[in-house]
Protein backbone atom coordinates (compact mmCIF):
# COMPACT_ATOMS: atom_id res chain seq x y z
CA UNK A 1 0.00 0.00 0.00
CA UNK A 2 2.71 1.91 0.31
CA UNK A 3 4.26 2.17 -2.38
CA UNK A 4 0.44 2.72 -4.47
CA UNK A 5 0.58 6.07 -2.24
CA UNK A 6 3.95 6.88 -3.06
CA UNK A 7 3.22 6.69 -7.13
CA UNK A 8 0.01 9.02 -6.64
CA UNK A 9 1.32 11.34 -5.05
CA UNK A 10 1.54 14.04 -8.02
CA UNK A 11 1.40 13.50 -11.44
CA UNK A 12 4.84 13.74 -12.36
CA UNK A 13 8.10 13.98 -10.43
CA UNK A 14 11.02 15.77 -12.17
CA UNK A 15 12.43 18.70 -9.77
CA UNK A 16 13.69 19.23 -6.55
CA UNK A 17 10.65 20.91 -6.08
CA UNK A 18 8.48 18.67 -7.47
CA UNK A 19 9.81 16.09 -4.68
CA UNK A 20 9.25 18.15 -1.86
CA UNK A 21 5.45 18.68 -2.89
CA UNK A 22 5.07 14.98 -3.34
CA UNK A 23 6.71 14.26 -0.10
CA UNK A 24 4.54 16.93 1.58
CA UNK A 25 1.28 15.44 -0.15
CA UNK A 26 2.20 12.22 1.21
CA UNK A 27 2.64 13.21 5.22
CA UNK A 28 -0.20 14.86 4.97
CA UNK A 29 -1.96 11.91 3.84
CA UNK A 30 -0.57 9.45 6.36
CA UNK A 31 -1.16 11.89 9.37
CA UNK A 32 -4.58 12.39 8.16
CA UNK A 33 -5.60 8.77 7.75
CA UNK A 34 -3.69 7.79 11.71
CA UNK A 35 -6.41 10.26 12.77
CA UNK A 36 -9.19 9.86 10.61
CA UNK A 37 -9.53 5.90 9.95
CA UNK A 38 -12.84 5.77 9.03
CA UNK A 39 -11.63 8.03 5.87
CA UNK A 40 -8.81 5.46 5.38
CA UNK A 41 -11.55 2.36 4.85
CA UNK A 42 -13.37 4.71 2.71
CA UNK A 43 -10.20 5.07 0.42
CA UNK A 44 -9.43 1.16 0.50
CA UNK A 45 -6.66 1.56 3.26
CA UNK A 46 -6.90 -1.25 5.65
CA UNK A 47 -4.19 -0.56 8.04
CA UNK A 48 -7.02 1.16 10.87
CA UNK A 49 -10.28 -0.72 9.80
CA UNK A 50 -10.33 -1.97 13.46
CA UNK A 51 -10.06 1.56 14.57
CA UNK A 52 -12.40 4.38 15.12
CA UNK A 53 -11.09 7.83 15.40
CA UNK A 54 -10.79 9.53 18.37
CA UNK A 55 -14.00 11.97 18.88
CA UNK A 56 -12.92 14.35 21.73
CA UNK A 57 -12.84 18.72 21.16
CA UNK A 58 -8.93 17.89 21.62
CA UNK A 59 -9.13 15.64 18.40
CA UNK A 60 -10.83 18.17 16.67
CA UNK A 61 -8.42 21.17 17.34
CA UNK A 62 -5.27 19.39 16.59
CA UNK A 63 -6.73 17.99 13.58
CA UNK A 64 -7.65 22.29 12.56
CA UNK A 65 -4.19 22.86 13.45
CA UNK A 66 -2.91 20.15 11.14
CA UNK A 67 -4.32 22.01 8.40
CA UNK A 68 -2.98 25.12 8.95
CA UNK A 69 0.55 23.89 9.16
CA UNK A 70 0.13 21.84 5.87
CA UNK A 71 -1.26 25.21 4.62
CA UNK A 72 1.77 26.97 5.69
CA UNK A 73 4.03 24.41 3.96
CA UNK A 74 2.00 24.57 0.84
CA UNK A 75 2.33 28.08 0.79
CA UNK A 76 6.30 27.76 1.17
CA UNK A 77 6.14 25.84 -2.04
CA UNK A 78 7.70 27.66 -4.84
CA UNK A 79 5.23 26.93 -7.98
CA UNK A 80 7.54 28.62 -10.35
CA UNK A 81 9.99 25.79 -9.57
CA UNK A 82 7.33 23.07 -9.85
CA UNK A 83 6.30 20.92 -12.89
CA UNK A 84 3.55 22.32 -14.90
CA UNK A 85 0.93 20.06 -13.55
CA UNK A 86 1.87 19.94 -9.88
CA UNK A 87 1.38 23.76 -10.16
CA UNK A 88 -2.37 22.31 -10.27
CA UNK A 89 -1.89 20.28 -7.71
CA UNK A 90 -0.28 22.30 -5.38
CA UNK A 91 -3.51 24.93 -5.78
CA UNK A 92 -5.93 22.44 -5.26
CA UNK A 93 -4.33 21.09 -2.41
CA UNK A 94 -4.41 24.66 -0.71
CA UNK A 95 -8.04 25.15 -1.57
CA UNK A 96 -8.55 21.90 0.31
CA UNK A 97 -6.66 22.39 3.31
CA UNK A 98 -8.35 26.21 3.79
CA UNK A 99 -12.03 24.48 3.51
CA UNK A 100 -10.98 21.96 6.50
CA UNK A 101 -9.73 25.54 8.23
CA UNK A 102 -12.74 27.54 7.70
CA UNK A 103 -14.96 24.28 8.70
CA UNK A 104 -12.61 23.75 11.52
CA UNK A 105 -12.63 27.59 12.68
CA UNK A 106 -15.97 29.41 11.05
CA UNK A 107 -18.73 26.58 10.61
CA UNK A 108 -17.82 24.98 13.78
CA UNK A 109 -20.40 22.19 13.03
CA UNK A 110 -18.28 19.97 15.04
CA UNK A 111 -18.92 21.22 18.19
CA UNK A 112 -22.58 22.62 17.49
CA UNK A 113 -23.55 19.05 16.83
CA UNK A 114 -22.47 15.65 17.68
CA UNK A 115 -22.73 13.21 15.13
CA UNK A 116 -20.93 9.94 17.19
CA UNK A 117 -23.87 7.36 15.95
CA UNK A 118 -23.94 8.59 12.58
CA UNK A 119 -20.26 8.40 12.33
CA UNK A 120 -20.29 4.86 13.88
CA UNK A 121 -22.94 3.61 11.81
CA UNK A 122 -20.96 5.36 8.32
CA UNK A 123 -17.60 3.06 9.96
CA UNK A 124 -19.78 -0.17 10.58
CA UNK A 125 -21.45 0.05 6.93
CA UNK A 126 -18.61 0.74 4.94
CA UNK A 127 -16.56 -2.48 6.57
CA UNK A 128 -19.80 -4.35 5.77
CA UNK A 129 -20.94 -3.73 2.65
CA UNK A 130 -17.96 -3.24 0.53
CA UNK A 131 -16.33 -7.03 0.17
CA UNK A 132 -12.89 -6.61 -0.29
CA UNK A 133 -12.10 -9.31 2.34
CA UNK A 134 -13.99 -12.29 3.38
CA UNK A 135 -16.83 -11.37 5.39
CA UNK A 136 -15.94 -13.13 9.14
CA UNK A 137 -12.50 -10.95 8.79
CA UNK A 138 -14.72 -8.24 7.89
CA UNK A 139 -16.56 -9.03 11.06
CA UNK A 140 -14.10 -9.35 12.98
CA UNK A 141 -12.77 -5.38 12.56
CA UNK A 142 -16.16 -4.32 12.91
CA UNK A 143 -16.26 -6.02 16.46
CA UNK A 144 -12.90 -3.97 16.88
CA UNK A 145 -15.08 -0.82 16.04
CA UNK A 146 -17.89 -1.53 18.14
CA UNK A 147 -16.29 -2.44 21.26
CA UNK A 148 -14.30 1.16 20.51
CA UNK A 149 -17.63 2.86 20.34
CA UNK A 150 -18.72 3.20 24.19
CA UNK A 151 -15.53 5.66 24.12
CA UNK A 152 -16.63 7.67 20.90
CA UNK A 153 -19.83 7.90 22.65
CA UNK A 154 -18.29 9.43 25.71
CA UNK A 155 -15.20 11.62 24.00
CA UNK A 156 -18.19 13.88 22.02
CA UNK A 157 -19.40 15.05 25.19
CA UNK A 158 -16.51 17.18 25.62
CA UNK A 159 -17.11 18.55 22.06
CA UNK A 160 -20.51 19.93 21.83
CA UNK A 161 -20.33 24.06 23.03
CA UNK A 162 -22.29 26.60 24.23
CA UNK A 163 -24.60 27.20 21.00
CA UNK A 164 -25.73 23.65 19.84
CA UNK A 165 -28.46 23.20 17.60
CA UNK A 166 -32.03 21.81 18.72
CA UNK A 167 -32.64 19.88 14.85
CA UNK A 168 -29.07 18.96 14.87
CA UNK A 169 -29.31 16.85 17.96
CA UNK A 170 -32.88 15.37 17.18
CA UNK A 171 -31.33 14.06 14.46
CA UNK A 172 -28.61 12.16 15.70
CA UNK A 173 -31.24 11.25 18.43
CA UNK A 174 -32.66 9.53 15.35
CA UNK A 175 -29.79 8.07 14.10
CA UNK A 176 -28.93 6.68 17.53
CA UNK A 177 -32.55 5.30 17.47
CA UNK A 178 -32.16 3.21 14.44
CA UNK A 179 -28.87 2.11 14.47
CA UNK A 180 -29.50 -1.58 16.87
CA UNK A 181 -31.38 -2.67 13.71
CA UNK A 182 -28.36 -2.26 11.86
CA UNK A 183 -26.42 -4.24 14.51
CA UNK A 184 -28.89 -7.10 14.73
CA UNK A 185 -28.18 -7.43 10.54
CA UNK A 186 -24.28 -7.31 11.33
CA UNK A 187 -25.00 -10.50 14.49
CA UNK A 188 -27.08 -12.34 12.03
CA UNK A 189 -24.71 -11.85 9.43
CA UNK A 190 -22.18 -13.15 12.26
CA UNK A 191 -24.20 -16.37 13.08
CA UNK A 192 -23.71 -17.65 9.43
CA UNK A 193 -19.94 -16.50 9.08
CA UNK A 194 -17.74 -16.94 12.45
CA UNK A 195 -17.23 -19.23 15.05
CA UNK A 196 -18.33 -19.84 18.33
CA UNK A 197 -15.44 -17.21 20.33
CA UNK A 198 -15.40 -14.77 17.26
CA UNK A 199 -19.53 -14.52 17.77
CA UNK A 200 -19.62 -14.48 21.05
CA UNK A 201 -17.14 -11.66 20.83
CA UNK A 202 -19.37 -9.73 18.18
CA UNK A 203 -22.26 -10.16 20.70
CA UNK A 204 -20.35 -8.51 23.63
CA UNK A 205 -19.53 -5.56 21.76
CA UNK A 206 -22.74 -5.35 19.97
CA UNK A 207 -24.49 -5.40 23.73
CA UNK A 208 -21.94 -2.88 24.62
CA UNK A 209 -22.63 -0.64 21.88
CA UNK A 210 -26.46 -1.03 22.49
CA UNK A 211 -26.16 0.09 26.49
CA UNK A 212 -23.34 2.61 25.17
CA UNK A 213 -26.13 4.17 22.79
CA UNK A 214 -29.13 4.05 25.12
CA UNK A 215 -26.53 6.01 28.13
CA UNK A 216 -25.85 8.51 24.75
CA UNK A 217 -29.22 9.20 23.68
CA UNK A 218 -30.12 9.83 27.62
CA UNK A 219 -27.22 12.83 27.26
CA UNK A 220 -27.95 14.13 23.93
CA UNK A 221 -31.94 14.64 25.24
CA UNK A 222 -30.44 15.99 27.93
CA UNK A 223 -28.74 18.77 25.80
CA UNK A 224 -32.15 19.79 23.69
CA UNK A 225 -33.49 21.99 26.65
CA UNK A 226 -29.92 24.40 26.05
CA UNK A 227 -30.26 24.13 22.33
CA UNK A 228 -30.97 26.80 20.09
CA UNK A 229 -32.37 27.24 16.50
CA UNK A 230 -29.66 29.18 14.69
CA UNK A 231 -27.93 26.67 12.33
CA UNK A 232 -27.55 29.80 9.59
CA UNK A 233 -24.16 30.66 8.52
CA UNK A 234 -24.94 34.02 7.63
CA UNK A 235 -24.42 36.12 4.89
CA UNK A 236 -20.66 37.19 5.25
CA UNK A 237 -19.67 33.75 5.86
CA UNK A 238 -21.60 32.31 2.93
CA UNK A 239 -19.76 34.51 0.69
CA UNK A 240 -16.05 33.18 1.96
CA UNK A 241 -17.57 29.32 1.28
CA UNK A 242 -18.79 29.90 -1.97
CA UNK A 243 -15.54 31.97 -2.86
CA UNK A 244 -13.92 28.69 -1.39
CA UNK A 245 -15.58 26.30 -3.62
CA UNK A 246 -14.13 27.69 -6.73
CA UNK A 247 -17.39 28.27 -8.73
CA UNK A 248 -16.61 29.94 -11.61
CA UNK A 249 -16.42 33.15 -9.74
CA UNK A 250 -20.16 32.76 -9.28
CA UNK A 251 -21.12 35.17 -6.16
CA UNK A 252 -24.26 34.01 -3.83
CA UNK A 253 -26.33 36.06 -5.71
CA UNK A 254 -25.38 35.38 -9.02
CA UNK A 255 -25.72 31.43 -8.19
CA UNK A 256 -29.31 32.57 -6.31
CA UNK A 257 -30.00 34.10 -9.74
CA UNK A 258 -29.15 30.42 -11.21
CA UNK A 259 -32.06 28.82 -9.07
CA UNK A 260 -34.66 31.35 -9.79
CA UNK A 261 -34.12 30.97 -13.80
CA UNK A 262 -33.90 27.29 -13.38
CA UNK A 263 -36.83 27.16 -11.38
CA UNK A 264 -38.78 28.99 -13.95
CA UNK A 265 -37.49 27.17 -16.94
CA UNK A 266 -38.15 23.83 -15.25
CA UNK A 267 -41.92 24.35 -14.14
CA UNK A 268 -42.38 25.35 -17.82
CA UNK A 269 -41.14 22.29 -19.65
CA UNK A 270 -42.85 20.19 -16.69
CA UNK A 271 -45.77 22.05 -18.02
CA UNK A 272 -45.26 20.59 -21.52
CA UNK A 273 -44.58 17.32 -20.84
CA UNK A 274 -47.89 17.12 -18.48
CA UNK A 275 -49.87 18.56 -21.71
CA UNK A 276 -48.26 16.03 -24.05
CA UNK A 277 -49.53 13.28 -21.56
CA UNK A 278 -52.87 14.72 -21.01
CA UNK A 279 -53.82 18.19 -22.02
CA UNK A 280 -56.95 18.79 -20.28
CA UNK A 281 -56.08 17.36 -17.30
CA UNK A 282 -54.49 20.06 -14.40
CA UNK A 283 -50.99 19.38 -14.02
CA UNK A 284 -50.78 17.99 -10.75
CA UNK A 285 -53.29 15.19 -12.06
CA UNK A 286 -51.11 14.10 -14.68
CA UNK A 287 -48.04 14.18 -12.04
CA UNK A 288 -49.90 12.21 -9.44
CA UNK A 289 -50.48 10.14 -12.38
CA UNK A 290 -46.96 9.42 -13.23
CA UNK A 291 -46.02 8.83 -9.53
CA UNK A 292 -48.67 6.12 -9.74
CA UNK A 293 -46.91 4.03 -11.90
CA UNK A 294 -44.71 2.35 -9.29
CA UNK A 295 -43.66 -1.14 -8.93
CA UNK A 296 -45.98 -2.46 -6.48
CA UNK A 297 -43.24 -3.59 -3.75
CA UNK A 298 -39.93 -1.97 -2.62
CA UNK A 299 -38.30 -5.12 -3.47
CA UNK A 300 -39.80 -4.72 -7.09
CA UNK A 301 -38.69 -1.55 -7.35
CA UNK A 302 -34.89 -2.51 -6.51
CA UNK A 303 -35.02 -5.11 -9.08
CA UNK A 304 -36.41 -2.24 -11.55
CA UNK A 305 -33.90 0.22 -10.49
CA UNK A 306 -30.91 -2.42 -11.56
CA UNK A 307 -32.69 -2.73 -15.10
CA UNK A 308 -32.40 0.34 -16.12
CA UNK A 309 -28.90 0.72 -14.91
CA UNK A 310 -28.27 -2.07 -16.82
CA UNK A 311 -30.22 -1.04 -20.03
CA UNK A 312 -28.35 3.07 -19.26
CA UNK A 313 -24.94 0.93 -19.56
CA UNK A 314 -25.72 -0.64 -22.26
CA UNK A 315 -27.42 2.90 -24.18
CA UNK A 316 -23.50 4.90 -23.38
CA UNK A 317 -21.51 2.12 -25.27
CA UNK A 318 -23.90 1.88 -27.58
CA UNK A 319 -23.71 5.61 -28.65
CA UNK A 320 -20.41 6.17 -27.92
CA UNK A 321 -20.86 8.78 -25.57
CA UNK A 322 -17.91 7.91 -22.49
CA UNK A 323 -15.65 5.45 -21.68
CA UNK A 324 -16.23 2.76 -19.49
CA UNK A 325 -13.54 1.43 -17.28
CA UNK A 326 -13.07 -2.67 -17.52
CA UNK A 327 -13.92 -3.38 -13.82
CA UNK A 328 -16.16 -1.09 -11.94
CA UNK A 329 -19.01 -3.46 -10.68
CA UNK A 330 -22.15 -1.76 -8.78
CA UNK A 331 -24.03 -2.94 -6.13
CA UNK A 332 -27.87 -1.68 -5.71
CA UNK A 333 -29.25 -2.08 -2.04
CA UNK A 334 -31.66 -1.15 0.16
CA UNK A 335 -30.65 2.37 2.66
CA UNK A 336 -29.39 0.80 5.97
CA UNK A 337 -31.92 2.15 8.61
CA UNK A 338 -30.14 4.53 10.20
CA UNK A 339 -29.61 6.46 7.11
CA UNK A 340 -33.08 6.47 5.90
CA UNK A 341 -34.10 10.52 7.64
CA UNK A 342 -31.29 12.37 5.80
CA UNK A 343 -31.25 9.75 2.58
CA UNK A 344 -35.21 9.97 1.99
CA UNK A 345 -34.45 8.72 -1.89
CA UNK A 346 -31.15 7.36 -2.55
CA UNK A 347 -27.29 7.89 -2.46
CA UNK A 348 -24.18 6.70 -3.98
CA UNK A 349 -20.95 5.23 -2.15
CA UNK A 350 -18.07 5.64 -4.40
CA UNK A 351 -15.59 2.93 -4.83
CA UNK A 352 -12.53 2.63 -3.07
CA UNK A 353 -9.50 3.84 -4.32
CA UNK A 354 -7.50 1.01 -3.23
CA UNK A 355 -10.18 -1.94 -3.48
CA UNK A 356 -10.24 -4.58 -6.05
CA UNK A 357 -12.22 -4.55 -7.61
CA UNK A 358 -13.55 -1.33 -6.94
CA UNK A 359 -16.97 -1.87 -6.35
CA UNK A 360 -20.04 1.39 -5.81
CA UNK A 361 -23.09 0.72 -3.68
CA UNK A 362 -26.39 2.60 -4.85
CA UNK A 363 -28.39 3.05 -1.75
CA UNK A 364 -32.59 3.17 -2.40
CA UNK A 365 -34.49 4.06 0.88
CA UNK A 366 -38.02 2.15 1.46
CA UNK A 367 -39.75 5.04 3.04
CA UNK A 368 -39.15 7.64 5.85
CA UNK A 369 -41.33 6.79 9.31
CA UNK A 370 -43.09 4.34 7.19
CA UNK A 371 -44.78 6.52 5.29
CA UNK A 372 -47.54 4.92 3.03
CA UNK A 373 -47.20 7.33 0.07
CA UNK A 374 -43.52 6.57 -0.29
CA UNK A 375 -43.55 3.85 -3.24
CA UNK A 376 -44.80 6.98 -5.19
CA UNK A 377 -41.03 8.34 -4.89
CA UNK A 378 -39.87 5.09 -6.67
CA UNK A 379 -42.61 5.42 -9.48
CA UNK A 380 -40.81 3.82 -13.05
CA UNK A 381 -40.09 7.72 -14.24
CA UNK A 382 -38.55 8.53 -11.58
CA UNK A 383 -36.52 5.31 -11.10
CA UNK A 384 -35.15 5.91 -14.32
CA UNK A 385 -33.75 9.17 -13.69
CA UNK A 386 -32.51 8.45 -10.66
CA UNK A 387 -30.20 5.53 -11.75
CA UNK A 388 -29.19 7.67 -14.98
CA UNK A 389 -27.77 10.16 -11.98
CA UNK A 390 -26.49 7.45 -9.21
CA UNK A 391 -25.33 4.84 -11.49
CA UNK A 392 -24.76 5.06 -15.85
CA UNK A 393 -23.07 7.33 -16.93
CA UNK A 394 -23.67 9.31 -13.42
CA UNK A 395 -21.94 8.90 -10.28
CA UNK A 396 -20.80 5.15 -11.03
CA UNK A 397 -19.25 5.82 -14.17
CA UNK A 398 -17.13 9.42 -12.99
CA UNK A 399 -16.18 8.29 -9.85
CA UNK A 400 -14.67 4.77 -10.95
CA UNK A 401 -13.30 7.01 -14.21
CA UNK A 402 -11.76 9.18 -11.53
CA UNK A 403 -10.02 5.99 -9.89
CA UNK A 404 -7.93 4.96 -12.84
CA UNK A 405 -5.62 7.84 -12.90
CA UNK A 406 -6.02 9.49 -8.86
CA UNK A 407 -3.36 11.69 -7.00
CA UNK A 408 -3.23 12.43 -3.77
CA UNK A 409 -4.94 15.69 -4.00
CA UNK A 410 -7.75 14.53 -6.32
CA UNK A 411 -8.58 11.98 -3.97
CA UNK A 412 -9.21 14.61 -1.13
CA UNK A 413 -10.43 17.63 -2.74
CA UNK A 414 -14.33 18.25 -2.54
CA UNK A 415 -15.91 19.47 -5.39
CA UNK A 416 -19.54 18.70 -5.29
CA UNK A 417 -20.03 21.06 -7.87
CA UNK A 418 -18.36 18.22 -10.37
CA UNK A 419 -19.45 15.27 -9.10
CA UNK A 420 -22.98 16.57 -8.25
CA UNK A 421 -23.14 18.72 -11.13
CA UNK A 422 -22.40 15.82 -13.76
CA UNK A 423 -25.35 13.38 -12.09
CA UNK A 424 -27.65 16.09 -13.28
CA UNK A 425 -25.92 16.92 -16.61
CA UNK A 426 -26.25 13.39 -17.20
CA UNK A 427 -30.19 13.03 -16.69
CA UNK A 428 -30.39 15.71 -19.58
CA UNK A 429 -27.85 14.02 -21.17
CA UNK A 430 -29.61 10.63 -22.00
CA UNK A 431 -32.86 12.45 -22.73
CA UNK A 432 -30.90 14.77 -25.60
CA UNK A 433 -29.63 11.24 -27.23
CA UNK A 434 -33.01 9.53 -26.58
CA UNK A 435 -33.06 7.26 -23.81
CA UNK A 436 -36.67 6.82 -21.95
CA UNK A 437 -37.93 9.97 -23.64
CA UNK A 438 -41.48 9.71 -23.14
CA UNK A 439 -43.63 12.87 -21.77
CA UNK A 440 -43.90 10.90 -18.45
CA UNK A 441 -40.09 10.55 -17.93
CA UNK A 442 -39.34 14.00 -19.28
CA UNK A 443 -41.60 15.04 -16.81
CA UNK A 444 -40.20 13.42 -14.15
CA UNK A 445 -36.85 15.21 -15.62
CA UNK A 446 -38.19 18.42 -15.02
CA UNK A 447 -39.89 17.66 -11.29
CA UNK A 448 -36.20 16.44 -10.36
CA UNK A 449 -34.41 19.38 -11.74
CA UNK A 450 -37.45 21.95 -10.26
CA UNK A 451 -36.25 20.38 -6.92
CA UNK A 452 -32.60 20.52 -7.41
CA UNK A 453 -33.58 24.41 -8.29
CA UNK A 454 -35.12 24.67 -4.96
CA UNK A 455 -32.10 23.50 -3.70
CA UNK A 456 -30.34 26.10 -4.90
CA UNK A 457 -32.82 28.62 -3.60
CA UNK A 458 -33.19 27.21 -0.52
CA UNK A 459 -29.20 26.78 0.69
CA UNK A 460 -28.41 30.08 -0.04
CA UNK A 461 -31.82 31.64 1.72
CA UNK A 462 -31.55 28.69 4.58
CA UNK A 463 -27.33 29.85 4.86
CA UNK A 464 -28.49 34.08 4.86
CA UNK A 465 -30.77 33.41 7.55
CA UNK A 466 -33.24 34.78 4.87
CA UNK A 467 -35.97 31.60 5.58
CA UNK A 468 -36.73 29.16 8.20
CA UNK A 469 -37.03 25.35 7.92
CA UNK A 470 -40.72 25.07 8.22
CA UNK A 471 -41.18 27.94 5.79
CA UNK A 472 -38.01 26.25 3.23
CA UNK A 473 -40.65 22.95 3.87
CA UNK A 474 -43.48 24.01 2.41
CA UNK A 475 -42.15 26.10 -0.42
CA UNK A 476 -40.28 22.88 -1.42
CA UNK A 477 -43.59 20.96 -1.18
CA UNK A 478 -45.53 23.43 -3.18
CA UNK A 479 -43.18 23.57 -5.92
CA UNK A 480 -41.88 19.47 -6.18
CA UNK A 481 -44.84 17.58 -4.90
CA UNK A 482 -42.63 15.75 -2.35
CA UNK A 483 -44.72 13.91 0.50
CA UNK A 484 -44.36 15.35 3.52
CA UNK A 485 -41.98 13.50 5.50
CA UNK A 486 -39.70 13.22 2.43
CA UNK A 487 -39.47 17.12 2.33
CA UNK A 488 -38.75 17.44 6.24
CA UNK A 489 -36.15 14.98 5.46
CA UNK A 490 -34.56 16.84 2.82
CA UNK A 491 -34.38 20.58 4.45
CA UNK A 492 -33.35 18.72 7.47
CA UNK A 493 -30.05 18.14 5.71
CA UNK A 494 -29.90 21.39 4.09
CA UNK A 495 -29.09 23.30 7.47
CA UNK A 496 -25.71 21.71 8.23
CA UNK A 497 -24.56 21.55 4.54
CA UNK A 498 -24.04 25.15 3.03
CA UNK A 499 -23.18 25.01 -0.80
CA UNK A 500 -23.32 21.13 -1.07
CA UNK A 501 -27.48 21.11 -2.04
CA UNK A 502 -26.80 24.43 -4.49
CA UNK A 503 -24.11 22.08 -6.61
CA UNK A 504 -26.38 19.91 -7.65
CA UNK A 505 -27.98 22.12 -10.49
CA UNK A 506 -25.47 24.28 -10.64
CA UNK A 507 -23.35 22.21 -11.32
CA UNK A 508 -24.88 21.25 -14.15
CA UNK A 509 -24.98 24.25 -15.35
CA UNK A 510 -21.53 24.98 -15.20
CA UNK A 511 -21.16 21.75 -16.88
CA UNK A 512 -23.18 22.88 -19.75
CA UNK A 513 -21.49 26.04 -20.35
CA UNK A 514 -17.96 24.39 -20.09
CA UNK A 515 -19.15 22.14 -23.16
CA UNK A 516 -20.45 25.28 -25.39
CA UNK A 517 -17.26 27.13 -24.89
CA UNK A 518 -15.21 23.63 -26.05
CA UNK A 519 -17.78 23.75 -29.07
CA UNK A 520 -16.86 26.92 -29.87
CA UNK A 521 -13.14 26.96 -28.95
CA UNK A 522 -12.31 23.40 -30.76
CA UNK A 523 -15.30 23.63 -33.78
CA UNK A 524 -15.43 20.95 -35.69
CA UNK A 525 -12.82 18.91 -33.76
CA UNK A 526 -14.92 18.92 -30.74
CA UNK A 527 -15.55 15.17 -29.53
CA UNK A 528 -18.63 14.61 -27.00
CA UNK A 529 -16.84 11.63 -25.79
CA UNK A 530 -13.86 13.03 -25.79
CA UNK A 531 -14.60 16.16 -23.58
CA UNK A 532 -16.62 13.62 -21.62
CA UNK A 533 -13.24 11.52 -21.20
CA UNK A 534 -11.37 14.77 -20.59
CA UNK A 535 -13.84 15.35 -17.60
CA UNK A 536 -14.32 12.04 -16.20
CA UNK A 537 -10.71 10.80 -16.38
CA UNK A 538 -9.15 13.96 -14.96
CA UNK A 539 -10.75 13.41 -11.25
CA UNK A 540 -13.83 14.71 -9.35
CA UNK A 541 -12.11 18.48 -9.10
CA UNK A 542 -13.57 22.10 -9.40
CA UNK A 543 -15.15 22.55 -12.63
CA UNK A 544 -13.15 25.93 -12.82
CA UNK A 545 -10.35 23.34 -12.78
CA UNK A 546 -11.08 20.84 -15.43
CA UNK A 547 -12.09 24.45 -17.58
CA UNK A 548 -8.40 25.28 -16.92
CA UNK A 549 -7.04 21.83 -17.99
CA UNK A 550 -8.92 22.11 -21.24
CA UNK A 551 -7.29 25.24 -21.94
CA UNK A 552 -4.03 23.90 -21.74
CA UNK A 553 -2.87 24.23 -18.29
CA UNK A 554 -1.06 21.79 -15.90
CA UNK A 555 -0.56 19.58 -18.91
CA UNK A 556 -4.34 19.11 -19.53
CA UNK A 557 -6.52 16.65 -18.89
CA UNK A 558 -5.53 12.76 -18.40
CA UNK A 559 -7.48 10.23 -20.90
CA UNK A 560 -8.40 6.88 -20.51
CA UNK A 561 -4.92 4.63 -21.09
CA UNK A 562 -6.55 3.13 -24.85
CA UNK A 563 -7.50 7.10 -25.86
CA UNK A 564 -4.50 8.60 -24.07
Amino acid sequence: MRESLDAIALPVILTDEDRRLAALVRAHLDDLLEREPVLATYLGIHDFDDRLGDMSRAARLALIEMEQRYLADLERIDPAELSPANVLEREMAMLTARRGIFDGEVHRTWERRVTAAEELGDAVFLLFARDFAPLADRLVTITARLEAAPLAFRQVRDRLGDDPVALWLRLELDAAESLPGFLEVILEAGRNELDAEAQARLERAVTATTDALTEYRAWVEQQLPRAGDRFALGAEHLDELIALCALDGLTADEILAVGQDQLVLHHAARATAAAEIDPDAPEADVLARVKADHPATFEQALVEYREVMDRALAFIRDRDIASVPADSPLDVVETPEYLRKVTPFAAYFSPAAFDQPRKGIYIVTPSVDDDPGAMREHNRASISNTSIHEAYPGHHLQLSAALERPTITRLLIDAPEFVEGWGMYCEQLMREHGFDATPAHRMMLATDAIWRACRIILDIQLHRGEIGVDEAIEFLIEHTGFERPNAEAEVHRYTSTPTYQLSYLLGKVLILRLREDERRRLGDAFSLRDFHDALLWSGSIPVSFHRRLLAGEGGGPFRPAARA
